[in-house]
């Protein structure tokens, strides 16, 4: 039977906002208060979710079985996937030697660590962002930085911190494409208003970074390394932005920035070092590298670059995924076109009488088919990336097994995490909770602009994904703005530019990032040590919104 999403079960806004907000507030007491293991606090919160989604907002006990077990799938694939793979590239590396070079070339670049953790977990992770996305730049970055010498929580809180601005255009702006899809604003202005909110936070990650490491003291004395990193970054990302398209942005604003970085360190380098974020492991040596030992050392990432390029280009993607049997599909029973979303989540309101009808099914239901596309994946491009490396480099079989292992046994709790993680965020989804959640957000009249960048920050919080806070509250924002007579592109826009700062406080992104740099277990401490950063930096960009509302609406592009 069809179902209808109720946004206000309990007759009370603020009741039913409470009852929406209890499986996310459950989850984030056991990690951070209670310190419970990550795979325990997911199923705290997925046990909550499904009672209150079945108990309190009415939805049918099947639906919500099928949504859990949909989304363990999907947090297995394509998320779970990429990571495995990613850590097993890595793993690769480290076994066959070759990450040791990779240590010592980054160390000729510059031995302080600020410059390295601005060239890893800012540059070279917005760069794989642009071309994979979802967990993929984390896992990478927080990985080679703990490779690197830096101590794992500070690896992985930096490449949190970082993986931030340049989400909203990641994996070729998918989260982009999808905003416009849902809202029918072109994709062109939204791409644009993005890339006239994101280029301040672009110059501004880069100090945040650095200080986090080591104080406004510290950035004094690396800040040229921070103007060339973020300025040419933001330089580029608002110039392909407004110019060109929103396809590349990422990809050519990381490879700008890694130029600009790279060039001015062959003639100056910092005096001084931080205070914090690094471990007693003695530097990288010294000595000179020729090129044949640079490129085996680099190797498994110009490998990764290249296969994750190519998987990107919209040409090979669309080919990879065209035959049947490299992307079967499966419509999840008891769900796919049974659950409505009602006004004001979506323009009108749902036509009961006409809930039957299989047209209508068709073009208004939420759709859940689980798709397999295992040949188009992004964790496919890395694993071609590890089996390149394994050929080239000429690995044992016998070491290729031990890494094997390793990795699996490095892996298979995150990846139960991740899943179970991932079942609460469609729990959320399928059962409209997020909607009430965001409903609450819409009360804020004069201040909504604010808000809505808040907004898109709770989706990604919630559930990971800059594209999938914009399928959930794409449209509303945009309902939102047309009721209160602002700009709609302007407010769509801030909820995937106030998104991209909930990435980091997202329950399975933490999980990734614990997993890459073997912190299982630690996730609660990770994410008490990154939430304010995430809570601040969502702010700024909710006052860029405001300005952009009331001081300077020339910015908002005509369209």
């Amino acid at each position: 039977m069809p179902w209808v999403q109720v946004y206000d079960p309990l007759g009370r806004a603020w009741l039913s906002t409470a009852a929406a907000a209890l499986p996310t507030g459950l989850l984030l007491l056991a990690l951070a208060a209670l310190r419970w293991p990550a795979h325990r606090a997911a199923a705290l919160g997925l046990a909550a979710a499904v009672a209150v989604s079945v108990g309190v907002f009415g939805m049918p006990a099947p639906a919500a079985l099928a949504t859990a077990l949909y989304g363990a799938a999907y947090g297995l694939f394509p998320i779970g996937w990429i990571v495995l793979c990613a850590i097993f590239l890595y793993n690769l590396s480290v076994r066959s030697g070759t990450f040791d070079v990779v240590k010592r070339s980054v160390a000729r670049l510059s031995g302080d660590r600020r410059v390295q953790a601005l060239v890893i977990a800012f540059s070279f992770g917005a760069f794989i962002e642009g071309c994979a996305g979802f967990g993929a730049p984390v896992a990478i970055s927080a990985a080679l930085l703990a490779g690197l010498g830096f101590a794992p929580r500070y690896a992985a809180s930096l490449a949190l911190i970082a993986n931030t601005a340049p989400v909203a255009f990641g994996s070729i702006a998918t989260p982009i494409f999808t905003l416009a899809a849902v809202t029918g604003l072109p994709a062109t202005a939204l791409g644009a208003m993005a890339g006239r909110q994101l280029p301040f936070v672009s110059i501004l990650v880069p100090a945040w970074l650095i200080v986090t490491m080591s104080g406004w003291r510290g950035l004094r004395g690396v800040w040229p390394a921070v103007a060339a990193c973020g300025g040419a970054f933001a330089l580029v990302q608002f110039a392909w932005s407004n110019f060109v398209g929103p396809e590349l942005v990422d990809i050519t604003a990381a490879l700008a920035s890694l130029a600009a970085v790279g060039l001015l360190c062959a003639r100056w380098q910092p005096a001084g070092a931080p205070r914090r974020g690094r471990s007693p492991a003695a530097d990288a040596g010294n000595a000179r590298l020729g090129p044949r030992e640079l490129l085996r050392g680099w190797l498994p990432w110009i490998l990764l670059t290249v296969c994750v390029t190519l998987w990107g280009a919209p040409p090979v993607k669309a080919a990879l995924s065209a035959p049947a049997w490299s992307a079967p599909r499966v419509e999840i029973p008891a769900l796919h076109r049974r659950v409505f979303r009602d006004f004001p989540v979506v323009p009108t309101p749902v036509d009961r009488a006409r809930l039957a009808a299989p047209d209508y099914r068709r073009t208004r239901a939420e759709a859940a088919v689980f798709t397999i596309n295992w040949a188009s994946a992004t964790g496919t491009s890395v694993l071609a990336a590890a089996l390149g490396t394994i050929l080239f480099l000429r690995m044992r079989r016998r070491d290729v097994a031990d890494v094997v292992r390793a990795t699996w046994r490095q892996m298979r709790i995150p990846l139960l995490t991740i899943s179970t993680m991932m079942a609460l965020g469609f729990i959320t989804r399928y059962g409209g909770t997020d909607a009430t959640l965001g409903l609450a957000f819409t009360k804020t009249g004069w201040a909504y602009p604010f808000f809505a960048a808040m907004l898109g920050w709770l989706g990604v919080a919630i559930t990971g994904s800059d594209t999938s806070s914009n399928v959930l509250f794409g449209s509303l924002q945009k309902i939102t703005a047309q009721q209160l007579g602002l700009d709609p592109v302007l407010i769509a826009a801030s909820n995937s530019t106030g998104g991209v700062m909930g990435k980091m406080v997202a329950a399975q992104t933490i999980v990734v990032a614990t997993a890459a740099t073997n912190q299982q277990g630690e996730e609660g401490a990770l994410l008490r040590s990154v939430f304010w950063h995430s809570v601040a930096l969502a702010a700024i960009v909710g006052l860029i919104v405001m300005a952009q509302t009331y001081l300077v609406p020339w910015m908002v592009p005509r369209y």
